[in-house]
C-alpha cells in the first residue's frame, strides 16, 4: 500500500466522520420541531457507515481502466436513514400540532444519545487526524532517506 493510498483512507474516514458530526448537530437542533415539511414531526436521522474494501483486484481493475484518481479503500456514508425508534408524545393541548387528544407527537431524539454519538464520532475524527499524523511523519522521512 502507498503513502497515497494510506491518505486516501484516512481522508474518507475524516469526511465520513465530519458528515457524521453534522447529521447529530442537525438532530439536536430540530429536537423540538413537531412540524417538517412532509407534515409530521422531525425524525432522527442516523449514518450507515460502510467500508471501501482495498484489495488487489480493486486497485488493478481502476489501473487498468486508467482510473487512477478513483477513491480505493476506507470508509463512506452509505446511507442516511430515518430512526425506527418511536415518536414521544406529550401532552399538550394547547400546542398548534397537538391531536384531537390533546397531544403533540414529538421527534425521537434523545439529547443524551445524541451526545453520545456525538462524543463518539468526535474520538473517530480524532484518532484519524493522529493516523494522517503519521502517515505525512514517514512520508517525510522517506523522503529524507532519499537525500
Amino acid at each position: 500500500m502507498s503513502f497515497l493510498s494510506s491518505l486516501n483512507i484516512v481522508g474518507s474516514a475524516l469526511t465520513a466522520h465530519r458528515q457524521r458530526v453534522d447529521l447529530i448537530t442537525q438532530n439536536l437542533a430540530n429536537i423540538s420541531t413537531t412540524r417538517t415539511e412532509s407534515g409530521g414531526p422531525y425524525v432522527r436521522q442516523l449514518a450507515v457507515l460502510k467500508e471501501q474494501p482495498l484489495s488487489f483486484e480493486n486497485v488493478l481493475n481502476s489501473n487498468l481502466k486508467g482510473n487512477k484518481s478513483k477513491n480505493l479503500g476506507g470508509v463512506i456514508i452509505d446511507k442516511v436513514i430515518a430512526s425506527e425508534s418511536p415518536l414521544i408524545p406529550v401532552y399538550d393541548p394547547t400546542h398548534p400540532d397537538a391531536n384531537e387528544d390533546g397531544y403533540v407527537m414529538m421527534p425521537n431524539v434523545n439529547r443524551t444519545e445524541e451526545q453520545i454519538d456525538l462524543m463518539a464520532a468526535s474520538r473517530a475524527y480524532e484518532a484519524n487526524l493522529t493516523a494522517l499524523t503519521v502517515v505525512k511523519s514517514m512520508a517525510m522521512r522517506a523522503m529524507e532517506i532519499g537525500k
